[in-house]
């Protein structure tokens, strides 16, 4: 495993190599050079130290996606403080939890956001707010102001915590994941340069934000390997946004998830490059693509979406499709660096066509979750991580997403995908997202049950005519027994605030 401080390798390597004015990151207001980060980072560990803030002690990060985050994150690191990044979207309550959990002694926090957390924040004993719009000599820029340019970085072993992310918690309260130095490098040399081939001159815009490991990744490690530079879209990624910023910054790379490629194919003006003239590649995580999705991306936009699964526990994608090789409707074959199987009861290895739990290794594997012994032990095994997704393994090798374990459906005694069923549901030109769960018929027998919301183009539709369509197409497209017994047409599906559906409150209606 790779020693050493990580933003020795990814921030101050690139200065020392005559690179320090290269273009880091641009935001709607800023941009910042690998010169221009290395010393804001070393002001910003040295404010640390003199606000009192030691090592090790917990920073959470509260931060839209500006440069503000990668000056927070890496100075952070290199006082040997630990950042933990969280969802800008999450319920005061939910801040208020991980607060509380993760011990910590202060926030960095965007301005729009403080003004609903006002009461949350209150313990805490420093609250540094970020203005990037324009700081007037206060908050982060005054913070900044009193550090030390010539600030050291901490030693730091690669196997040393260096920061914690919070699980999204769609089952339960989020678990603080307890990430080391190394791993950040770890994946950068698999994922990022072994699957998405990432070059000095690419540009790479991240929808998915910066606090989620999938966006951490896309934004700020795979970038900052090379030398690359990022784009930052502070606000929430509408088609709109997301278009505008593609059609400003020409990016060669863009990182979405699947309802947000489902979102931009409706959307009236998109085009090829999706607005770029320089898009070369896409890549998805987050939840399963859909293949119908995929296929209709790259006939459109002419770029193919390397879908892959990740997770916090890993810290980004371990299986994927690549360039020479994407199969849509599959999350590809394990990245190089990592290996995974599927088990089925008593944790026996399963056949080819076989569902069961997927298993990974890697050397990118979170130490732990905070103060979580027994979770902890289910999901982190030896060297193995317990993904607690449901997949098989084709006879080809390819890994198809089935859904998570415990959502499962048996009907008629045989296993049913319910993603499976919402990916067929979504092939339809007439249903722009779908959530399949179980539910008891007048038999107490499990069958589907489809929640949908309707494309623009068909919500105008007769709904007793296009709903046994919808079956139709269903049992033609992958079985009869596989079809929903109801469907039920919805505005919104609940998901998660890094955009996962939680199934678990549909049963709930």
């Amino acid at each position: 495993m790779e020693t050493g401080n990580a933003v020795d390798w990814f921030v101050d390597r690139h200065a020392r190599q005559g690179a320090g004015d290269r273009l880091a990151f641009q935001d709607p207001w800023r941009t910042l050079t690998y010169a221009g980060l290395e010393d804001a980072t070393r002001r910003f560990a040295g404010a640390l130290a003199t606000a009192g803030i030691e090592r090790e002690r917990r920073l959470v990060l509260l931060l839209q996606d500006t440069i503000d985050f990668p000056v927070a994150f890496w100075g952070a690191l290199r006082a040997g403080v630990i950042p933990v990044p969280i969802n800008t979207l999450l319920t005061p309550d939910t801040v208020r939890y991980i607060l509380s959990d993760s011990r910590a002694v202060g926030a960095v926090v965007s301005e729009p956001l403080v003004k609903g957390l006002g009461e949350v924040l209150a313990g805490l004993r420093h609250i540094i707010v970020s203005r990037p719009a324009g700081d007037s000599g206060s908050g982060l820029s005054a913070f900044l102001a009193r550090g030390d340019p010539a600030t050291p970085t901490v030693d730091a072993m690669g196997d040393e915590v260096a920061f914690w992310l919070y699980s999204s918690g769609s089952t339960g309260a989020p678990k603080g994941v307890k990430h080391l130095h190394a791993s950040l490098r770890v994946t950068a040399q698999t994922y990022g340069a072994g699957v998405l081939g990432i070059q000095a001159d690419d540009v790479m815009f991240s929808a998915a934000k910066a606090f989620h490991a999938y966006g951490l990744g896309n934004s700020l490690t795979f970038p900052q390997s090379v030398g690359a530079s990022s784009v930052f879209l502070p606000d929430r990624p509408t088609p709109e946004a997301v278009l505008g910023v593609m059609e400003r910054a020409n990016p060669t790379l863009f990182g979405g998830v699947p309802t947000l490629y489902a979102a931009l194919l409706a959307n009236p003006f998109i085009r090829p490059g999706a607005g770029s003239s320089r898009l070369r590649c896409c890549i998805s995580a987050g939840e399963a693509l859909p293949e119908d999705i995929g296929l209709r991306w790259k006939s459109l936009v002419g770029a193919d979406i390397l879908d892959g699964i990740g997770s916090t526990e890993m810290l980004h994608i371990f299986i994927s499709n690549r360039h020479d090789d994407v199969r849509y409707g599959s999350s590809g074959k394990p990245v190089p660096g990592y290996e995974a199987m599927i088990l089925g009861e008593h944790d026996r290895p399963v056949p080819n066509g076989e569902p069961g739990e997927l298993v990974v290794r890697g050397e990118s594997a979170a130490e732990g979750y905070w103060n979580q012994r027994d979770k902890t032990r289910r999901t982190f095994r030896g060297s193995w991580t317990y993904t607690g997704d449901t997949y098989i393994r084709d006879a080809e090798g390819y890994y198809r997403f089935q859904g998570r374990s415990d959502e499962m459906l048996k009907v008629g005694g045989v296993w049913v995908s319910p993603f499976e069923v919402e990916e067929a549901l979504i092939a339809h030109p007439a249903v722009l997202e779908a959530a399949v769960i179980g539910r008891q018929d007048r038999d107490g027998l499990v069958k589907p049950k489809a929640f949908v919301i309707l494309t623009e183009t068909a919500q105008d539709q007769d709904v007793s005519e296009l709903l046994p369509a919808l079956q139709r197409h269903v049992k033609d497209r992958i079985g009869v027994w596989k079809y929903p017994r109801w469907i039920e047409v919805v505005d919104q599906l609940p998901k998660t605030a890094t955009g996962k559906i939680q199934r678990f409150r549909l049963r709930e209606v």
